[in-house]
């Protein structure tokens, strides 16, 4: 029978190869903390697709907020996912209640309300993303105040990257997580959207979408100086950033047809960021 560890490791390869494999540049005596840590990511962000209603999923994410508390210590050890994460958090010596913000934030994930503002887009991102890469860099030993803003703006990129990059999913179960302020400022009409329509509104919408994700890109560049390399692997998938977003500026594209990066492509970025760290914020 596989260990926690070896679960965890190939939900990663499975359902996030890109953490996986940069994952595999972290030292030996790491990844499993990082597994763990990323396999439990999985389990909450796809608490809505699993349970596809509201209660389901809001009992789902309750337990993982009791198994943090330390409340299901014995249904938790036998959890592959909840023992992995919780045995790598306290060889890192970080506190499980570290994580419940990113319980609560995906909370949002299981109704159709749309996302406000743009303000209220980044703090989802910062309480999910940003959150989970802290807790990644901790645990191979870094962190701090230096890396306060990376992880702020890394996180948003990232979230309104998956935001672009998954949005016919989203639409086709009437849920909007560009913010409406933005849809207003383009005046788009968001039945039109629900109804599969493209508009140059709504294109424009989304290119304003993606400046701002550059710009995060563009703050965290600004930190990488002061940022050490040994938490190079935590960040590695951020050089997929500008990759994906640069097809999306060219003439003919479809917000509901992104084709996705092959899996050759993926892995020579990874490959190529990790030998060349200035990479990695090239949006």
């Amino acid at each position: 029978m596989p260990s926690s560890a070896d679960h965890c490791a190939a939900l990663v390869r499975e359902a996030d190869r890109d953490r996986y494999l940069a994952t595999l540049f972290a030292p030996e005596d790491k990844r499993a903390a990082l597994f763990g840590l990323y396999a439990f990511d999985i389990e909450i962000a796809r608490v809505r697709d699993v349970a596809r209603e509201p209660m389901p999923g809001e009992i789902r994410l309750q337990w993982w907020r009791e198994v943090l508390e330390g409340k299901r210590d014995g249904e938790a050890a036998a959890h592959p996912v909840a023992s992995a994460l919780i045995d790598g958090l306290r060889r890192s010596n970080i506190k499980p209640d570290r994580l419940t913000g990113i319980v609560d934030a995906h909370s949002f994930d299981l109704y159709d309300d749309p996302m406000g503002t743009l303000d209220v887009l980044d703090n989802y991102a910062v309480m999910t993303r940003s959150a989970l890469l802290d807790v990644a860099i901790e645990m191979l030993g870094g962190g701090g105040p230096d890396a306060m803003m990376l992880m702020r703006g890394a996180g948003i990129a990232a979230t309104v990257t998956w935001i672009l990059t998954n949005l016919a999913k989203h639409v086709s179960r009437r849920q909007m997580f560009v913010p409406l302020e933005v849809l207003d400022r383009h005046k788009v009409d968001l039945d039109e959207v629900y109804a599969g329509k493209v508009s140059d509104a709504f294109k424009s919408a989304l290119a304003e979408l993606r400046r701002h994700a550059r710009r995060q890109m563009a703050a965290a560049r600004s930190e990488v100086p002061h940022v050490p390399k040994l938490i190079l692997p935590a960040l590695l998938p951020l050089a997929l950033i500008g990759p994906t977003l640069r097809p999306m500026d060219r003439r003919g594209y479809e917000p509901f047809d992104v084709a996705p990066l092959s899996s050759l492509t993926r892995q020579w970025l990874i490959w190529r960021a990790a030998r060349n760290p200035r990479r990695i914020f090239e949006a």
